[in-house]
């Protein structure tokens, strides 16, 4: 080989290092969203939860009650977050009635909650809803 050929696949190879990296299949995947078995979840009430929906989501309220003008508890923050239950209750934004429960990031209201409530399903990665497999939530 001569020194001009190595000079030039040196070049190429610089250059393909420089360039901006192509989306993979993963990259371009649809939103995480998937139910997780043996986890262990405890809410104020003593309900102990073995298993949780662990999906993207936004930023969202976390309320006292599946209600559109229920009392806001918390805020979630963090995405992915997880998901003990759903529960039926007011028709919200997303045009359905699914109300998932978990434990909010930063507790705004209500101390002794510490956190939990419910986030309506439109502020979730969900489809459809109730998300197979999760369960819905355990009577008061």
């Amino acid at each position: 080989m001569t020194n001009r050929f190595i000079g030039a696949a040196l070049a190429a190879a610089t250059a393909a290092l420089c360039l901006p990296a192509t989306a993979s299949a993963a990259d371009t995947a649809g939103p995480v969203c998937y139910v997780r078995d043996n986890v262990r979840h405890t809410d104020v009430k003593g309900h102990t939860y073995t298993k949780d929906l662990y999906c993207e989501n936004a930023v969202a309220d976390v309320f006292a009650t599946p209600e559109v003008y229920g009392t806001v508890i918390a805020k979630l923050k963090t995405s992915p977050s997880w998901f003990v239950c759903w529960e039926s209750g007011d028709l919200h934004q997303g045009g359905n009635r699914i109300w998932y429960y978990t434990q909010g990031d930063e507790v705004t209201n209500w101390p002794l909650w510490k956190g939990w409530g419910y986030v309506p399903a439109f502020r979730i990665e969900t489809e459809p809803d109730p998300f197979p497999g999760v369960p819905a939530c355990l009577p008061s």
